[in-house]
């Protein structure tokens, strides 16, 4: 099982010492109806994608 955790947000924390906390709702990349942020999803996409092309070789 996955262990709950406070999300990070992947563009705020990115180059930071410390990681900051998503701010869900309240965040433009936030995506209410799968209730996830769209940087996860883009990034998620882009290694299945690139995983298709090395499989595809």
């Amino acid at each position: 099982m996955a262990k709950a955790s406070i999300p990070v947000c992947p563009l705020l924390s990115a180059g930071q010492i410390s990681e900051r906390v998503c701010k869900q709702e309240d965040c433009a990349w936030y995506m209410h109806n799968s209730k996830t942020c769209a940087m996860y999803v883009m990034a998620h996409n882009a290694l299945l994608d690139v995983k298709e092309k090395q499989i595809k070789k």
